[in-house]
């Protein structure tokens, strides 16, 4: 039996030798040292120092619901008790995956009627590349095997995910992206010359889609993927109609639309599912992170119905070769019911309403030296620092302004993302109160009233 020693300085050097954190420098994290959290509750989280923290962040995009809801821990109990796995191979099954599935089907957009699940984000992406591949083959058209993205997205950090993700981190030693994945520029309004015209911007951006395809050969392209609001690259808003003409390109060449919400979906910019905002179905969505709260890992592929039916026929008695051990995991799925009956029971409305709160507050701090850009939509935001409001000029990487703003905010009793060179990120569990909203502002504004005191920050601003 596994005997744990007491939160102290032995935890941090077993944490040093032997736990691997994602995405992080190996050796800036032990020379770092872990901070260890021990209790949640709410939007606030306790680290082992006994220090309360506003979770601005909802841990990674994901406690939408917020820590400590009990009925969630009984959902998962009474599972673990009753049936704790259950295989989806062999036509086996359990009630939970049956039911959640039912459930997605019946609140997704359109025709997405058919549920894979998955262990995350990540291999939800994955798993979306190897039934599209499928699919063109089932069609007879092999050759439709290269992929358009978008600059500045994240589509997760699996081999093949990563190289749809347009971001130099998860590509620099992995010998990503492949030679099939291509990429069109990012709608990022804050430094586009168009940003004035919106209709320009959109315009642009579907010229370049429409340009990316002729270059590569129509007959050639297989999907297309999209974040309705890009989370990693610095939570960057298109213009209201970017998604849906992209849309309209994707099917006016017969390319698969491909919305990833593993980030934006569940109440995270208001309804269930940021794709409502334009009224668009996708041909497959990805979903994660907020479908169990981040509870426990889960993740699903949702797929249209001409997009299962063709697999399906093109496979015929023969089984299709995709799987995980865990896939349709009956706790998981067990929590993602609950989680989905708090959403609809109040969350929701609770998260538009103080999606709201968050998006005025932050604007007013648009008055800040240090504010070149607020930005976002409901329950997720982000204010981008610049030391040249008019050149809109971005901190200096020499500042490592990332690791030192969020370990400011922590001391301010603060958790949030901080994005390379100056940006924070929000994405504040749906269940914050009105004083909650409020404080997550306050404390930023002391952030930027520090930040701008910092002697190296001043002598840029000279």
């Amino acid at each position: 039996m596994l005997t744990h020693p007491p939160l102290s300085n032995s935890l941090v050097e077993l944490d040093r030798r032997h736990l691997v954190h994602p995405v992080s420098s190996f050796q800036g994290h032990e020379a770092r040292g872990v901070r260890v959290l021990t209790s949640a509750k709410g939007a606030t989280v306790t680290d082992a120092e006994g220090r309360q923290l506003i979770d601005g962040f909802a841990g990674l995009w994901c406690v939408n619901a917020g820590y400590g809801q009990e009925s969630v821990v009984q959902a998962a109990m009474q599972q673990m008790r009753e049936l704790p796995y259950a295989t989806g191979y062999f036509d086996l099954g359990a009630e939970a995956p049956i039911r959640l599935a039912a459930a997605l089907a019946e609140r997704a957009p359109g025709e997405l009627n058919h549920v894979y699940f998955t262990l995350g984000g990540s291999d939800a992406v994955d798993s979306t590349i190897r039934f599209i591949r499928y699919y063109w083959h089932a069609l007879g058209q092999p050759d439709r095997d290269q992929f358009i993205s978008v600059a500045s997205g994240y589509h997760g950090s699996t081999s093949m995910g990563a190289g749809l993700t347009a971001l130099p981190l998860f590509h620099d030693g992995f010998g990503v992206p492949h030679s099939w994945q291509h990429k069109i520029a990012s709608h990022d309004l804050y430094r586009n010359p168009l940003a004035a015209d919106p209709q320009a911007v959109i315009a642009a951006s579907v010229a370049e889609l429409r340009a990316k395809i002729a270059e590569i050969g129509a007959e050639r392209v297989a999907a297309f993927y999209v974040e309705p609001i890009q989370g990693s690259g610095g939570v960057l808003v298109p213009p209201d109609g970017w998604i849906k003409a992209m849309h309209a390109v994707c099917r006016e060449f017969g390319i698969l639309f491909v919305a990833d919400e593993v980030i934006t979906g569940f109440g995270r910019t208001g309804p269930l599912f940021a794709c409502e905002d334009e009224g668009i179905v996708p041909d497959l969505m990805t979903v994660a992170k907020g479908l169990t709260s981040g509870y426990l890992p889960m993740g699903a592929v949702l797929i249209s119905d001409h997009v299962y039916n063709v697999i399906a026929e093109g496979a015929g008695a023969k089984a299709v070769g995709h799987g995980f051990t865990y896939s349709a995991h009956p706790v998981s799925a067990a929590v993602a019911l609950e989680v989905l009956s708090l959403y609809e029971g109040g969350l929701l409305e609770n998260g538009r309403e103080m999606g709201e709160r968050l998006q005025a507050g932050l604007r007013t701090l648009a008055d800040h030296p240090l504010v070149g850009d607020v930005r976002g939509r409901g329950m997720l935001a982000a204010v981008e620092l610049v030391t040249d409001k008019t050149a809109r000029t971005p901190l200096p990487a020499a500042l490592n302004a990332a690791t030192r703003l969020f370990d400011r905010a922590w001391e301010q009793g603060l958790v949030v993302r901080s994005f390379a060179q100056g940006v924070l990120g929000y994405a504040p569990p749906l269940c914050c109160t009105a004083d909650e909203i409020d404080a997550i502002v306050a404390r930023t504004r002391k952030v930027l009233d520090l930040t701008l005191e910092d002697p190296e920050i001043r002598e840029v601003l000279r």
